[in-house]
Parts: C-alpha cells; sequence; structure tokens
C-alpha cells in the first residue's frame, strides 16, 4: 500500500516540474544564480526570469547595505510570462548582491543571489575537445592544484540537451555559477568544466586583473549543423537531413576492452564510442544549449569544432561557419536588448592533427581552410572581428583519448587569449597570429619560387613535403613536392624544378598530420607562433619558361584552389 505522504510528494514533485516548464511562478532564468559574473561596462547586464502575469517586479542590486540600483518591470502575459531588466552599465569589481521582488495585489515573493561579480563574459563552444576536462590534459594534478589565485575567475557549464524547437530557457544544468575547485575543473572525462574554456579565461584573468565569467555549452561528436539555427542553414543550402545520421569512423576496441593483442586492439581509437554519438539532428543543440542563452550580454564566444565535418557537409562549412557567427552575433545582441556588440569578438581554435591510416585525405586540411572561409586567416572581409589558434602542431600520438584528442589544451588557450587580446581587447603591437605569405615571385628562368611574409620567419624544419606546388600541363594538374632552397628574414625561396610545366600555385602543410609536435616548418621567431595551413593561385610571374598559364590550366587550377591569389 502507498502512502498518503509518497503521494503528496509525487504530486508536487510533478506540480514544480509541470509550473517550471510551462514559467508560472516566480524565478529567475536558469543561469542567474549565486556566485555568476555579470557583463561590465560599457554594456549593461540582463536580468530576467518568469513571473505572474500583470505582477511588478523591481530589481536591486546592492553592495552591503548600500543600494546601488533599482529596475521596475513588469511579467508579460502568456505565453512567456517573463520579466527583465537592463542593469546600467557597472565597473568591474564586487561582490555585490541581486534581489528580484514580485508584487502583485497584497501579495510579495523575493528572489536573492548573493557574491555577484561584474567582469568580461565569455561562451565557450563545440565538439570533444572543447568538452575536454582539466583531469584529461597535460600536468593536470598541477592545473587543478592552481586554483586559488583564481576564486574571481567564475564557471557554468550547460547540460547536454537537444530539442526540435527553439527554448526559451535551459532545461537543465551541469554546473550552477561555481568558484573554481579542483572537483568541478576535474570532474570527470568530457564533462564539466571545458579545460579550453577554464584555462583561456585564467590567461584572460592574468591580463586583465578583473572577473572572468565562462560558460560552457559543449557536446562531442558533433557538427556544426546541430549548433546553427535552421535559418542559417538554409541561407547556405544545407540540405535539411535533420532526420538523417552521417557515417562515423568505426570504432575500434580500447586496449582495456581487448581479448587479445590484435589489429584491432591499438593503444588508442579515434574517439570513445559515446561521445561519438553525438547528436546529428540539424539545429537541436542551437535549439536547447544557445538560444536559452541568447538574452545573456556577452563579451565575446570561443569555438573549437569540425572534426565531425571532416566527411560530411565539407564543402559547406566555409559558408556555415561564417553564417553561425552571423547569426550568434545577431541573436545574441537582439536577445540581450542591444548590449551584446553586434558584433562581438568571436575566437575559434583550428584544428589539430590526427593520425590516419589514409594519408591522402584532405578532410582535416580542407576544413581548417574552410574555417577561415577560404582566406587562410581571421579576421577577413567574411570574417569580421575573429581570432584564430592554430593548433596543427600540437599533436598527440600517445592521447588515451584517441589522437584526435591532443591532452595539450594550455597552448590551444594561450594562443586563443593571445588573438582575444589583440582582436576583442584592442592591444597594440601584439603578435597574435603566426606568419602569412603575402606575395610570391615565380623565378621561372631558374626554377624557383620566391615567398615573401607579412612578418618575420623561422625556418624550424626542411623536407620535401611540407610544400606542394600544383604543375600544369595539357589541363592536368597535379601537386608535386616543393623542397625549401634557401631562405631569409623574411623571404623563402622553393625549388619548383621538379615541375615541367606551369605552375599555378603552392600549398603549405595540406595534410591531416603536418608535423610532430611543435616541429612545423614555419613560425614567428619571438612568439613561437606557427604559421597556418596556407594555399594560393600564383600569378605575380617573371618572364621566362613557365610565365603565365592558359585559361583552360588556370580554370582547371581554380577549381580545386579556393583562395586568394598573389
Amino acid at each position: 500500500m502507498v502512502s498518503l505522504g509518497a503521494v503528496f510528494g509525487l504530486l508536487l514533485l510533478v506540480i514544480v516540474r509541470a509550473s517550471r516548464s510551462a514559467g508560472i511562478g516566480f524565478r529567475f532564468a536558469s543561469y542567474i544564480d549565486n556566485y555568476m559574473v555579470l557583463q561590465k561596462e560599457p554594456s549593461g547586464a540582463v536580468i530576467w526570469g518568469f513571473g505572474t502575469p500583470g505582477a511588478t517586479v523591481t530589481v536591486t542590486l546592492c553592495q552591503g547595505q548600500e543600494t546601488i540600483m533599482k529596475k521596475v518591470t513588469s511579467v508579460k502575459a502568456q505565453p512567456s510570462n517573463t520579466w527583465m531588466v537592463v542593469l546600467d552599465p557597472m565597473k568591474p569589481g564586487g561582490p555585490f548582491e541581486v534581489t528580484a521582488q514580485q508584487t502583485l495585489g497584497t501579495s510579495s515573493l523575493t528572489l536573492r543571489v548573493h557574491d555577484v561579480l561584474f567582469g568580461d563574459v565569455w561562451l565557450c563552444s563545440g565538439q570533444s575537445n572543447m568538452q575536454m576536462t582539466v583531469l584529461q590534459i597535460f600536468n593536470a594534478s598541477k592545473e587543478l592544484s592552481d586554483t586559488a589565485a583564481y576564486q574571481s575567475v567564475r564557471i557554468f557549464s550547460v547540460s547536454l540537451n537537444q530539442a526540435e524547437e527553439e527554448l526559451e530557457d535551459l532545461g537543465e544544468v551541469d554546473l550552477s555559477w561555481s568558484k573554481p575547485t579542483a572537483g568541478n575543473l576535474g570532474h570527470g572525462d568530457f564533462t564539466y568544466m571545458s579545460a579550453v574554456c577554464w584555462l583561456f579565461g585564467r590567461y584572460l584573468y592574468d591580463t586583465l586583473q578583473y572577473p572572468i565569467g565562462l560558460v560552457s555549452s559543449t557536446w562531442g561528436g558533433t557538427p556544426i549543423e546541430v549548433w546553427s539555427s535552421r535559418r542559417s542553414l538554409e541561407a547556405c543550402g544545407v540540405p535539411n537531413t535533420r532526420n538523417e545520421r552521417f557515417l562515423r569512423p568505426k570504432i575500434k576496441p580500447m586496449r582495456s576492452e581487448c581479448k587479445s593483442e590484435g589489429s584491432l586492439c591499438p593503444l588508442g581509437r579515434f574517439v570513445p564510442p559515446h561521445f561519438v554519438a553525438g547528436p546529428v539532428k540539424h539545429s537541436v543543440l542551437w535549439n536547447a544549449m544557445i538560444h536559452p542563452l541568447q538574452n545573456m550580454t556577452l563579451k565575446g564566444v570561443v569555438w573549437y569544432q569540425g572534426e565531425a565535418n571532416a566527411n560530411y557537409n565539407r564543402d559547406l562549412y566555409s559558408c556555415m561557419f561564417p553564417a553561425l557567427i552571423e547569426d550568434w552575433r545577431q541573436n545574441f545582441h537582439y536577445g540581450s536588448q542591444g548590449q551584446t556588440e553586434r558584433f562581438f569578438p568571436f575566437g575559434f581554435v583550428q584544428l589539430s592533427s590526427y593520425t590516419l591510416m589514409n594519408t591522402s585525405d584532405y578532410g582535416f586540411p580542407e576544413i581548417r581552410w574552410h574555417q577561415t572561409a577560404d582566406f587562410g586567416s581571421v579576421p577577413n572581409l567574411r570574417m569580421p572581428n575573429t581570432f584564430m589558434a592554430v593548433a596543427m602542431d600540437l599533436c598527440d600520438r600517445d592521447s588515451p583519448f584517441g589522437s584526435i584528442h591532443p591532452r595539450d589544451k594550455q597552448t590551444v588557450a594561450y594562443r586563443l587569449h593571445l588573438g582575444a587580446r589583440a582582436v576583442a581587447y584592442g592591444e597594440k603591437n601584439l603578435t597574435f597570429q603566426g606568419p602569412l605569405p603575402k606575395k610570391t615571385e615565380l623565378l621561372a628562368h631558374n626554377g624557383l619560387l620566391n615567398l615573401t611574409y607579412d612578418q618575420e620567419i623561422q625556418v624550424q624544419r626542411q623536407d620535401n613535403r611540407t610544400f606542394e606546388i600544383s604543375c600544369c600541363s595539357d589541363s592536368q594538374c597535379k601537386w608535386l613536392p616543393a623542397p625549401v632552397n634557401t631562405f631569409s628574414t623574411k623571404t623563402l625561396i622553393l625549388d619548383i624544378s621538379a615541375c615541367l610545366g606551369t605552375v599555378v600555385a603552392f600549398r603549405y602543410a595540406w595534410t591531416t598530420w603536418p608535423c610532430e609536435y611543435k616541429q612545423c616548418a614555419i613560425y614567428h621567431p619571438r612568439s613561437a607562433l606557427p604559421a597556418p595551413p596556407f594555399a594560393a593561385l600564383i600569378t605575380h610571374q617573371a618572364p621566362g619558361r613557365r610565365a603565365g598559364a592558359s585559361g583552360d590550366i588556370w580554370r582547371s587550377a581554380s577549381s580545386y584552389i579556393q583562395g586568394p591569389v598573389l
């Protein structure tokens, strides 16, 4: 026989859950809680929640016994039953207390959150390399013990959730706003809190010396389509395959799962199976894990994704990624009542490397290129106010999580934070990206190609694989190796004598695994930042036997090189 108390308890639980899902009852939005960081000046932070239609809500910001400001609004009618205020811009610091009081007739309810700071709020999103926790990276023990000095860097993690339609608020929260501890930074594998996100925020705090809020919303094994709204996908002509699954790499067992030492039992595998099977229905994570955050005032976003698109809609990525950035910017700007900058800074990690049996697979090199909208670097005309961390030299052949999950997230985050300092914070005279070729000269009479870079270069390695030239003859083109002949402070000369036809293009580091750890060919000498992968058509040709390409050859080369012309 079921007790009356148990029945009553179950009924109460059902009522509470139903009222929450319907937006009935007085509460803050799910991510407004103790220990949160709100965006500082010049923007105003948005405070919002749910209440009783027609009620008046008064939001008060206090510090100690002092009232800093009051804002009054009312609860909108059905269906959302929401209320919202925008606080006046605040200088960085704290702690503060935020109270919200709902009044309807003689009835009054009060909500309160404490230890609130003002600083910069960054959203971190993407797939498993963003999802990896501090527990999984190099020097994890030291990193987990190094939290006492960073109690003003607050962390928040969104639960894994998907939805067919855009949600107004988060369904669940993995980690409410918290001060960093070894426990919540090293919670487990691929759970809260993102290592790249945490380290990025920590490096920013070291520079800025004011509070940083980090919001992690990630899910491993997910293509960009699930993080994109239907609007942005339609703008890129992406087929509506939301109910289909795409082919994923065959997963081999881990060593611990093996019963023999046969070929199916390697030291590592592509990615753990429970993270391979991320959702693939288009827009479901935008709907459930990003759209509910759009009212939050942000400083910017950092993103690490692309592996899942190496063999899925790869050719559309150069449209889908800029479209996602534009769509997120628009939604967060309007959702925050114009407080989040319309073109807020957006940083991302260019794909790292992983071991692949088929070395002629160009999935990763092409995604790296498409991540820049086929420009080779950012910011550019299609991706304004963006910054990129090159990671192709941070490979990890022995990663226990598979080589696709390299453990050096410290260097990734450091390179990201350099981009943020330059692009988001306007720091001058800061080198934040590696050298890029800005000019080519084809010295045809002696079979050489001269590359001039935009900054000083350090040639760290010479081989006959890193640079390649497109050699065309009889309207047929093929890639041939172009070894480094000589180099100086800003120039590098390639030997192109292997081409007996017309040289129409060159490319650099165009492989899945371009080099061993921090041993790629070209770096900036002082910052140790690697030159990104690059491809370009050649037009500047000195007189000689290869001077000029026919229209047919030019069209042939252009068909498979989508990049700048030097």
